[in-house]
C-alpha cells in the first residue's frame, strides 16, 4: 500500500538538511514499528520519497513524503506511532492512502506557497501592497539564476502564481513554480523586487515558511492548483 504523509517542520530542526532528515524518518518508522515496505536487492532499503527538499533555514507546514507499507491497522494509529517517536519541530499531520496508480510524490509537484516574513530589526519600510502591485505589473520581470551549468538569464513572472502583501501583519504571500523544470526560490522573488525598488537586498531579513505543496491537477496551458494531500483517502 502507497501512504502520502503530510508533516511540519519547525523550529531549531529547520537547519537540518534533506540527507538528515530523511535519515530520521527512516529511524522513526523503525522505531515505531510501522510495516514499511523495502526494496529488493543486495542492498535494500526503505521505499520512501520526499515531495519536495526543503531548504536549509526554511520552516514548513506543507511537507510531504511517500512510503510503501506492507500492512495497515488505520491512518490514525499509524500517525500516532510516528508522533510519538517524533522531536519537537517535527510532526505528522495527515496520511493517506494513495491509488496504485498514483505518482510519486517528487514527480507530483508543481507549486509551492510560503509566507515570507521579516526580521524584526530588518522589516523594509518601502514595502506596501501597492509595491507589490506595482512589482507584479511588469510585463517581464527578468532575473539570472544559478543552475549546474553557469548561470541563466530569464523572465520570471510566468512561474509566479499569486503574490500579495498583507498590510496588517507584513508578510508577503507567494505561491511559485516549484516543479523540477521551474522551481523558482522564494529568495529569488524577493531579491529581483528589492532591486525593482532600488533597495538593498540581504537574504538574512527573510524568514520563510511554506505553506503548502501543489500538485496541477489542470493542465500546462489552464493549470489547476490543488494540496498534494487532496489526492487518495483516509484509512
Amino acid at each position: 500500500m502507497k501512504l502520502r504523509i503530510k508533516f511540519s517542520k519547525h523550529g531549531a530542526l529547520k537547519f537540518i538538511g534533506h540527507l538528515d532528515v530523511m535519515r530520521y524518518f527512516q529511524k522513526a518508522i523503525r522505531r515505531a514499528g510501522i510495516d514499511i515496505a523495502y526494496s529488493a536487492g543486495f542492498s535494500p532499503h526503505q521505499i520512501m520519497s520526499f515531495a519536495a527538499p526543503l531548504g536549509v533555514g526554511l520552516e514548513s507546514n506543507g511537507e510531504y513524503m511517500d512510503i510503501e507499507v506492507n500492512s495497515l491497522t488505520s491512518a490514525k494509529e499509524f500517525t500516532e506511532a510516528l508522533n510519538a517517536q517524533m522531536a519537537e519541530g517535527i510532526e505528522v499531520l495527515e496520511v493517506r492512502l494513495l491509488p496504485d496508480n498514483a505518482a510519486n510524490a517528487m514527480a507530483s509537484v508543481a507549486a509551492a506557497r510560503y509566507t515570507i516574513a521579516f526580521r524584526q530589526e530588518c522589516q523594509p519600510k518601502f514595502l506596501t501592497s501597492q509595491v507589490i502591485d506595482d512589482y507584479m505589473g511588469q510585463e517581464r520581470i527578468v532575473v539570472t539564476k544559478k543552475t549546474k551549468r553557469g548561470e541563466a538569464t530569464f523572465d520570471m513572472k510566468p512561474f509566479i502564481y499569486a503574490c500579495a502583501f498583507d498590510d496588517a501583519t507584513k508578510t508577503i504571500s507567494l505561491t511559485v513554480d516549484a516543479s523540477s523544470s521551474g522551481n523558482i526560490k522564494p529568495a529569488l522573488v524577493l531579491r529581483a523586487l528589492y532591486e525593482h525598488n532600488n533597495e538593498p537586498f540581504d537574504e538574512y531579513a527573510l524568514l520563510i515558511t511554506r505553506e503548502e505543496t501543489y500538485l496541477n491537477a489542470g493542465t500546462q496551458e489552464q493549470i489547476k492548483l490543488e494540496p498534494l494531500g487532496s489526492i487518495g483517502s483516509v484509512y
